[in-house]
């Protein structure tokens, strides 16, 4: 159970982080969530949005962050 509740303390923290940096993205001008590319449709009666452009970026960089995590424990 040591290695289950430390995995959650890492994601915890991680989670932390994240928000932290979509925070000063935020505040630094940044388009998180309004780029070309993130769909957003506005009806009479209903609304949908989706940030296709913003979870690609995203999951790129979130890729990168965890290549170089996974490197530098080697």
């Amino acid at each position: 159970m040591d290695g289950l509740g430390r995995i959650l303390i890492g994601l915890g923290m991680l989670l932390v982080v994240a928000g932290g940096v979509v925070i000063l993205f935020g505040r630094m001008g940044l388009p998180l969530g309004r780029l070309p590319g993130d769909f957003r449709y506005r009806g009479k009666n209903v609304s949908f949005y989706f940030p296709l452009a913003t979870s690609l970026l995203l999951s790129v960089l979130l890729s990168l962050l965890l290549w170089l995590i996974s490197r530098w424990r080697r």
